[in-house]
């Protein structure tokens, strides 16, 4: 697994000024800035206006100068109540007390301070979410807000980031200007790394520019639609990955890591607080709607898993989850899998967020069936590519559309990809594949796997005894051949 460097702050209220001030500069950022060109400085504008650095001041009166204060980071509006985006270590300071702060107002200032309160964390996967009071939306403080994505962006996609930060980042008051960078970059691979505790690990945007000392908790958007797509939080150390960089950039030394945007989104989700896409629709994750009919829960945000290191063969893990009426997994239950499967599967699965399911427009509690498969990396294959189950008891009035015969997908002839394909598939009355829908794509794998998929097989979902359509999340994650 991949490290991340970060000088995180983990201080309590009671540290001194001293102490604050030294663990302060917990900021990373990309090192190649790139001009804006004429025609996107709306967008440059709108992003300026989004984002704001975190600070604690030091005084408890202004100066003519205004308050000086320490500099932490980086949060961004994600909606006009005043809710923002951050990395959690950037705020980790005031996990256990103290008040963070933002400094807002348009680029040519005046800049104010207002309190910024931790509403929500997700520490384990390193995100956070803060409320500005007043809300600054309401007044005039110039500020905007940044729309979201839950699409897992392409590798090769380009993208943008613009942070800010003062110029002297111990020594700073709040009648001085903040710094711009804007930056860009492109993603050049998706990572499994640790998160912050144990069995919590998380999946991690590689990005092409070297990082150093600067800016974490800023956004990173896609360069066409300006839609976020992740946090920047860090550094990559693990050799590989290094050299990943350097063959796509020959100046840069040391990948960036970006933390998906999804983790937030599905803290946004847990919390009821609301976001919007690029259309300008709110996304609040009840969208499901279809009146007259059962509507099966909808992933809002999932990750697939490494591939087990140890696994000399492949294997599958079969889950039923229960989906509340507030898009929670409510429970999770175990149909089939065993080590090295299981474990790192349950892992994943527990940071999945849902649209709830309804009927007739309503929100309900419902389950859904989740397979996750591990072909072997043999070409041809050691053992039958073939599972064959008994399927969901006939005694059980409800439970989620469950697997009675699966196959593994072939590995295209000269490929070298690997990784995991996200599919969500609808199961008839029937136990038939009705339709089946792409969530995260690996070029080259999700074709055979949406074939291999057809070709299943389920006990359809019950609900009070009745045959149901209903949803079935599946994560193939490929590992290139040992053998050809």
């Amino acid at each position: 697994m991949e490290s991340l460097v970060s000088s995180m702050p983990r201080l309590k209220a009671a540290v001194t000024l001293t102490g604050i001030a030294l663990a302060a500069i917990s900021l990373i950022l990309f090192s190649r800035a790139t001009s804006a060109a004429p025609g996107d400085m709306t967008d440059d504008a709108t992003m300026a206006a989004s984002i704001c650095p975190i600070v604690f001041p030091l005084d408890g009166f202004p100066s003519t100068e205004g308050y000086r204060y320490l500099f932490y980071g980086n949060a961004f509006f994600i909606n006009e109540d005043g809710y923002l985006v951050t990395a959690g270590h950037v705020v980790s300071a005031f996990r256990n007390g103290g008040q963070p702060y933002i400094l807002v107002g348009p680029p040519a200032g005046p800049h104010r301070l207002l309190q910024a309160s931790l509403v929500a964390a997700d520490w384990a996967h390193d995100v956070a979410v803060l409320r500005a009071t007043p809300n600054p939306f309401a007044g005039n403080y110039g500020v905007k807000f940044l729309p979201l994505t839950a699409e897992r962006p392409a590798v090769g996609k380009n993208l943008l980031l613009l942070s800010l930060h003062p110029s002297d980042p111990q020594n700073a008051d709040s009648s001085e200007t903040p710094l711009e960078d804007r930056l860009s970059g492109e993603i050049l691979n998706y990572r499994f790394s640790p998160g912050e505790t144990e069995g919590a690990d998380r999946e991690m945007l590689v990005v092409s520019q070297s990082v150093v000392p600067g800016q974490s908790g800023s956004p990173v958007v896609a360069a066409d639609s300006k839609e976020v797509i992740g946090v920047v939080l860090g550094q990559w150390l693990r050799p590989d990955v290094i050299a990943l960089a350097a063959t796509a950039n020959p100046t840069s030394s040391s990948p960036g890591a970006v933390l998906p945007i999804h983790y937030a989104i599905a803290l946004l989700h847990e919390r009821g607080i609301s976001w919007q896409s690029a259309s300008g629709a709110p996304q609040s994750g009840q969208t499901n709607s279809e009146e007259g009919r059962f509507v099966p829960p909808n992933p809002i945000s999932l990750v697939g898993t490494p591939y087990p290191p140890q696994a000399l063969f492949g294997g599958e893990v079969v889950l039923e989850a229960l989906i509340d009426a507030s898009g929670k997994l409510a429970d999770l239950t175990v149909i089939h899998g065993q080590a090295p499967f299981l474990q790192t599967v349950l892992d994943a699965v527990r940071t999945w967020s849902f649209e709830p399911a309804r009927q007739d427009g309503r929100a309900i509690d419902a389950r859904v069936g989740i397979v996750f498969q591990f072909p072997q990396s043999f070409v041809p294959p050691l053992a039958s590519q073939e599972h064959i189950y008994d399927g969901a008891s006939a005694d059980s009035p409800d439970h989620a559309a469950l697997p009675i015969y699966t196959r593994e997908p072939d590995y295209p002839p000269n490929s070298v990809a690997d990784g995991s394909v996200a599919i969500y598939a609808t199961v008839d009355e029937e136990g038939h594949v009705a339709s089946t829908r792409v969530l995260r794509d690996v070029q080259a794998l999700t074709d055979p796997t949406a074939a291999a998929i057809r070709l299943w097989r389920f006990a359809p979902g019950k609900q009070r005894g009745a045959n149901i359509e209903s949803g079935v999340m599946v994560v193939v994650t490929f590992r290139r051949p040992a053998v050809r």
